[in-house]
């Protein structure tokens, strides 16, 4: 195991950190801009689940098919701007999200540059395959909120009517506002199994309390599962839920191999058999 790199002022440092800050800006408004120019592929892809021949839609009625006359409901909502300029900051923000995610495994590459001089060669290895698990794991989670739960809320609050008097007009804002949200923070929520791990690393949670709480966890998994899609159809509760309970008995398993890691004598213990 090498010892870790400790030449270099602060200052040397700090210069080196500055240069990589500019390149990740430079890379992130590259992608930015091409995003830009690309404006009708762009919202394409961000109006596709306001479409009534989305493939979430199209796939649930499929299966509802086989049980009834379908799941999804026949509708056609569509977007208003209240604001002079409100569409074209739009566009600058929707591109410039898209240049950060497309950018982001350039962005995490040249951060862990940075830092990886500082850490031992079993370090090192192992904070790239954690890392990598929660990049991962994020990306999970925020293809699942575009292509299942965002769907599945807008089609139900988009259409939702307290009488036929009252006619729904959605603003580009707020559909914007909602997407962002449910990707992020379901990305969030699919980190349940990393920030097990460290808890279980830091000896703040262990198996059995998490097994003990196992039909508490399945109650809070609905209610959660229930707030972010408010359907009135049990499949569509259960397709959100399911996704959600397989992590949380993904992090027992997980914090489960930390502990028997842990109670082995070896160097190698400091680490989980899942990154192992």
């Amino acid at each position: 195991m090498s010892n870790k790199n400790e030449t270099g002022t602060f200052w040397d440092h700090l210069d080196e950190l500055r240069n990589i800050l500019i390149k990740i800006a430079l890379v992130a408004i590259l992608f930015g801009i091409v995003a830009f120019v690309f404006k009708d592929l762009l919202f394409q892809i961000v109006f596709a689940p306001k479409k009534e021949d989305f493939i979430t839609y199209r796939f649930l009625d499929k299966i509802g098919g086989i049980f009834s006359e379908g799941i999804t409901d026949r509708f056609d909502i569509s977007l208003i701007n209240t604001e002079l300029a409100q569409q074209f900051v739009i566009h600058m923000k929707t591109a410039f999200c898209f240049g950060i995610l497309c950018a982001s495994p350039y962005i995490l590459y040249q951060l862990f540059r940075f830092v990886s001089p500082a850490l031992y060669e079993d370090e090192r290895r192992y904070a790239v395959q954690v890392v990598g698990s929660g990049y991962f794991m994020f990306l999970l989670g925020v293809l699942l909120g575009y292509f299942l739960i965002f769907p599945l809320t807008f089609r139900f609050l988009g259409s939702y009517q307290v009488a036929s008097e009252v006619t729904n007009m959605i603003s580009l804002d707020s559909y914007m506002s909602t997407l962002v949200l449910i990707c992020m923070a379901m990305g969030v929520v699919f980190e349940l199994p990393v920030i097990s791990w460290l808890f279980a690393k830091l000896g703040m949670l262990n198996a059995s309390f998490m097994k003990r709480y196992r039909k508490h966890s399945i109650v809070v998994i609905l209610i959660i599962a229930a707030v972010i899609t408010p359907t009135s159809d049990v499949f569509t509760l259960l397709a959100v839920s399911f996704p959600m309970y397989l992590l949380y008995e993904a992090s027992i398993f997980i914090v489960s191999a930390t502990e028997r890691k842990k109670s082995l004598p070896s160097p190698s213990s400091q680490y989980p058999d899942f990154i192992a």
